[in-house]
């Protein structure tokens, strides 16, 4: 998996900024807490194991260890709100699996065999985040209650901003306190420099993905794909194609005939890409160009890294993994 790097995210991002940079040249699709809030109590046997972390110890996570990340900030935010005088339900996080799927190109075939494009998933999510027990408990408050449980979970411009530009280009601010902050300060160290580095960190690809992109190596490969689809009877010039017209060719199916139209599609994009080698050409080219274009953030990236990891180490204490 590649997504936590802020990277093009080939195996595993699920950043627009990758979309609209590769609209932008060969595509042509539709393609970019009060710092240490209280609470941390007495240092805890990970936060003992934090204090040195050598650069050469430094990783990314693994899809099972984000999802490990996750839930302990869920725990961490409902012991925030509980302490605040409201209810909050831990829900289920994005499952291992389903991350296979946010991807730039399948190929995995079993996975489109099974899965298809995640589609199942993803209703599964909109109708937890529909009916889920935490909108089902903010709607039944009344006003006034409802505003400060929002104003307490995610915090509100009166307890001051924080700003990242990005590398890119543009601004990302977040409200300094809240519930989502308080735990994240408790899981990487310091909120305020995490949403500085995490912003910094994946948002990377417009840096190096039009050089990429431009590579007759990638030119290439992404012709191959779309020869080998046109023989399927698809006529698609890239894989976010497909993507845009998902919605349109499962429109008013049922569940399973839209399931069926995306195994379809999914294995023949999955197929493809073995054939033409894109997605391992697509891998390769970004490991390469990413560290051209990117060194004047090493340090920004690094610090990334080194707290993910941190927060690792914390969150398997939260959870008691």
């Amino acid at each position: 998996m590649r997504n936590m790097r802020g990277g093009i995210m080939w195996s595993g991002d699920r950043s627009s900024a990758v979309r609209d940079v590769l609209g932008a040249t060969v595509m042509g699709a539709t393609l970019i807490a009060v710092v240490g809030m209280a609470g941390c109590g007495a240092a805890t046997s990970s936060e003992k194991r934090d204090a040195v972390r050598p650069e050469e110890r430094l990783r990314e996570l693994t899809a099972a260890e984000e999802v490990l990340v996750e839930k302990a900030e869920q725990l961490l935010v409902e012991e925030c709100m509980e302490k605040a005088g409201f209810r909050f339900w831990v829900t289920e996080v994005e499952s291992v699996e389903s991350r296979k799927g946010s991807v730039f190109v399948l190929d995995d075939v079993d996975w489109a065999k099974e899965h298809g494009y995640g589609g199942r998933f993803r209703r599964d999510a909109e109708e937890a985040r529909r009916n889920g027990p935490n909108g089902t408990y903010a709607n039944s408050l009344t006003q006034e209650e409802r505003a400060r449980y929002r104003a307490v979970l995610d915090g509100t411009p009166s307890s001051g901003m924080l700003s990242v530009a990005l590398p890119g280009g543009g601004t990302v601010r977040t409200p300094r306190d809240s519930c989502h902050a308080r735990a994240k300060g408790r899981l990487y160290g310091d909120f305020k420099t995490w949403f500085r580095v995490e912003k910094i960190a994946t948002n990377l690809t417009p840096l190096y993905v039009p050089a990429l992109t431009a590579d007759k190596r990638f030119t290439k490969a992404l012709a191959a794909w779309s020869r080998c689809m046109d023989g399927r009877g698809r006529n698609y010039s890239d894989p976010f194609e497909i993507r845009a017209e998902l919605d349109l060719l499962t429109d008013g199916l049922s569940g399973a005939a839209a399931h069926a139209v995306e195994v379809g599609l999914a294995v023949d994009e999955a197929e493809c890409a073995e054939e033409s080698s894109l997605a391992d050409t697509a891998r390769a080219l970004e490991d390469e160009y990413r560290a051209q274009k990117t060194r004047r953030y090493g340090e920004e990236i690094a610090a990334f890294q080194r707290m993910r990891l941190t927060a690792l180490d914390r969150a398997k204490d939260v959870v008691g993994a």
